[in-house]
């Protein structure tokens, strides 16, 4: 299949909005490339290999925004929502940056060889290990190995706002949980939780696409009994209460779904978001206590906030 990759300029604050402009149009997922990070990393031990090149030569802090959508009888009509949603921003929005876009083309098979030579095993928290197919590695002891090919579904674990979710989940996934994972991806949250010790997972997306790299991550896990995706907008095939909901999504959905995740919280239940940039955590935070939950830990990357919100008895 044929892709379209969109790029829209922005700064770190309108990260958030443009990956929400994105999503809206269509997009399987964004890939977000903020120079910051590439001077973290380069400070980093063994981070050589996690670094894009191009952002090794970025000069000022213009974010790059990508998003991918489908080659066919729709891209006209989504790549106008994209370009009608730009000019919509208010006027004066240095806040955002340029906010200047360009588009290519791309086939699965490139993106595939352009990506997978920089992403390796990596230790996120204290035991899990997100280790790509085709790549070796030899567990210690304790490790808890997650085997993932993302494909075009997105969700590596390299971006801080996934390793955020997973520190969160190593620390809060209960043996024999319900996991509802919103927005899988790849399935790397909903693995993880199941490699954590949760009883069942069920894994959710808008894209057909997320929803089959899910389920043949899960089955390279031996996951396939405990994890189970279907397609669907948010929580809409959501039935029951769950002991751990997880999304890793922008604020503006995270805001959305804060009253469907509180009818489908047990009480006592933890709801883990991330993806949140800073500007927006407070945002985020109101509306949760509006929801009945209160936050009981948050942890901060960077510009990016990921919290454990608990629903209260």
């Amino acid at each position: 299949m044929d892709w379209m990759e969109l790029v829209i300029e922005t700064t770190t604050q309108g990260t958030d909005l443009i990956a929400n402009i994105l999503y809206d149009a269509g997009a399987t997922g964004v890939v977000i490339e903020d120079p910051e990070d590439a001077r973290v990393l380069m400070q980093q031990k063994d981070s050589w290999d996690y670094i894009q090149p191009g952002l090794l030569n970025t000069e000022g802090d213009a974010v790059l925004v990508k998003g991918y959508l489908p080659v066919d009888g729709s891209l006209n009509g989504r790549l106008e929502m994209v370009r009608e949603n730009l000019r919509a921003l208010p006027g004066g929005h240095a806040h955002f940056g340029s906010l200047g876009l360009t588009t290519g083309q791309v086939r699965d098979e490139e993106w595939a060889e352009n990506w997978k030579k920089f992403y390796k095993p990596m230790r996120i928290g204290q035991n899990i290990i997100i280790k790509p197919t085709w790549e070796d590695y030899e567990p210690g002891k304790g490790d808890i190995v997650v085997v993932l090919d993302p494909g075009m579904a997105f969700g590596t674990g390299t971006h801080e706002s996934t390793a955020l979710c997973i520190e969160l989940l190593e620390k809060y996934t209960g043996k024999g949980f319900r996991v509802i994972d919103i927005g899988c991806g790849s399935g790397i949250l909903a693995i993880t939780s199941a490699k954590l010790g949760a009883g069942s997972v069920e894994a959710y997306d808008l894209q057909p696409m997320a929803v089959d790299i899910t389920m043949e991550n899960a089955k390279l896990n031996g996951m396939d009994k405990t994890v189970r995706a279907d397609r669907a907008d948010l929580l809409d095939k959501v039935e029951g209460k769950a002991d751990l909901i997880v999304s890793n999504i922008v604020a503006d959905v995270i805001i959305r779904m804060c009253r469907p995740v509180a009818q489908h919280l047990k009480p006592g239940g933890l709801f883990i978001a991330s993806g949140i940039i800073r500007d927006r955590a407070e945002e985020v935070n109101y509306a949760l206590k509006h929801n009945g939950m209160e936050i009981v830990e948050f942890l901060e990357r960077n510009e990016w906030r990921a919290l454990a919100a608990r629903m209260k008895g």
